[in-house]
């Protein structure tokens, strides 16, 4: 610990990244919800920590509470990782969302198998009561807000629940009253989430819609919809995101952007951009200005907002979908240095 604080000391005085005068995302939404950022305990322990702290009053593990991280042989749970970020948020008053309890990827093949059979109804409720309870409970009052279940919607415009989660082909809607179940058992207090992207989409819209009335129609407890905002420059408008957030609002929940970044690319097979050019960095900065509009006018449905990422230095979105791309979604380039984007986001 001693040998991360003089690094984060070193790295803030020989490399500035922010001047004292220049405002901050925490500071300047402090009225209106946490900003987060999704951390690993490798992006803790690296410079980008100097961000995190200067920039950021809520964190969310980017993998390392998912259910193969954390039960990748049934009984034997594993927490390192994500005590560490735990750890990380309580020392520095931070608030930390819980990602993801319920997941058709990232899921290990036990929970659905009996040996080379698949699993009973019965003994698979169990397991994942047992695996959500567990998990829960160990950051009962620390983790505030949990995504209880993700991406179950089919992208398919025709088919409801995603037919190839092998949640939905055991269990049906019924693993996602379990999930909810048990979470709220474990921790009552916090609230609970269903998360999906293209949320904003008419289509999955209204699926998500059908989903979250059918389940609080049954008494289960879901508190919000998590809108995970892996969008593209353009792309949500500025009507569909308005609509979204009040249709969903309108089921009595909050709502939350939970996995925010916008891609540069405007398609898959586009070619590689340089940098980031003049054109585009305003681009992107003219994006994310309405983006932030929308969320400020909207501020007493929304309860949160999470980047999928510190910087540009290290994102997901590299190599994907396409290999060999390197990406630049977010708010601080790849020195750490904030971009347009950012300013348009706090000079408001």
């Amino acid at each position: 610990m001693k040998k991360l604080l003089l690094s984060v000391f070193f790295v803030s005085i020989v490399f500035p990244l922010i001047s004292q005068a220049q405002p901050t995302l925490k500071d300047k939404y402090k009225k209106y919800f946490p900003i987060g950022a999704a951390v690993s305990p490798r992006v803790l322990k690296s410079a980008d920590s100097v961000l995190v702290l200067s920039q950021f009053n809520s964190l969310v593990c980017e993998n390392q509470m998912k259910p193969a991280l954390v039960q990748a042989k049934e009984g034997v749970f594993t927490f390192k990782d994500a005590d560490f970020v735990v750890a990380f948020a309580q020392r520095n008053n931070m608030k930390l969302r819980g990602h993801t309890l319920c997941w058709h990827a990232q899921t290990p093949d036990w929970f659905f198998k009996e040996g080379e059979n698949p699993v009973s109804k019965e003994v698979l409720k169990e397991r994942l009561r047992k695996h959500v309870e567990t998990v829960v409970s160990r950051y009962k009052g620390k983790v505030y807000c949990w995504d209880v279940a993700n991406e179950v919607i089919s992208d398919k415009d025709d088919e409801y629940l995603r037919s190839s989660s092998p949640w939905v082909k055991n269990l049906g809607e019924e693993f996602l009253e379990v999930a909810f179940r048990a979470a709220h058992k474990a921790d009552p207090k916090a609230l609970l989430f269903y998360n999906d992207y293209d949320s904003e989409k008419p289509v999955k819209r209204d699926k998500i819609i059908r989903l979250v009335k059918s389940l609080k129609d049954k008494g289960v407890p879901v508190d919000g919809i998590g809108m995970q905002a892996h969008w593209k420059i353009g792309s949500p408008t500025r009507e569909e995101l308005e609509k979204a957030i009040d249709m969903y609002s309108a089921l009595g929940v909050t709502v939350q952007f939970t996995e925010l970044d916008v891609s540069v690319y405007q398609s898959d097979d586009q070619k590689q951009v340089s940098e980031l050019s003049p054109e585009v960095d305003k681009q992107l900065a003219d994006y994310y200005k309405m983006c932030f509009e929308v969320f400020r006018e909207k501020k007493k449905k929304i309860s949160g907002v999470t980047f999928w990422g510190v910087a540009d230095n290290v994102t997901w979105l590299d190599n994907y979908p396409t290999r060999g791309r390197k990406n630049y979604p977010l708010l601080f380039n790849t020195k750490r240095e904030p971009k347009q984007a950012f300013n348009e986001v706090v000079n408001f």
